[in-house]
């Protein structure tokens, strides 16, 4: 059984950066991964993605040159280093293993197959 769990959400100012970390079990060989995120009163959104092999990563216009996706297939975590973050990147930010669909222009998870955490809350004052 696939567990997905995240950590590292907290409050930081506008400017400031934060890093997230998602920690998996049972993780089959092969599988993307990738942080989505739902801001209040939006739909939840992907922000970031990433291929088993780390060879292929999508980003959010929003978050593109600030938010950084990487793995660790050592440790079984996936991380996003958020830099210059801004009040709108507020929101629960979802951890998700197995995407349906990875490039470097589309990232989609499957509502069949697709493995979620709880979500970690991330605030942005400004």
């Amino acid at each position: 059984q696939v567990q997905v769990e995240e950590s590292g959400g907290g409050a930081v100012q506008a400017g400031g950066s934060l890093t997230l970390t998602c920690t998996t079990s049972g993780l089959p060989f092969g599988k993307a991964m990738g942080w989505f995120r739902q801001r209040p009163g939006k739909e939840r959104e992907e922000v970031s993605c990433i291929d088993w092999y780390g060879l292929t990563t999508y980003y959010a216009d929003s978050v593109k040159g600030r938010f950084t996706i990487s793995r660790d297939h050592a440790k079984n975590t996936l991380s996003l280093q958020m830099k210059e973050m801004k009040p709108d990147d507020k929101a629960m930010y979802f951890c998700a293993a197995d995407l349906a669909i990875l490039t470097r222009f589309v990232c989609q998870s499957s509502r069949d197959s697709t493995y979620w955490g709880k979500g970690t809350q991330v605030t942005v004052s400004s």
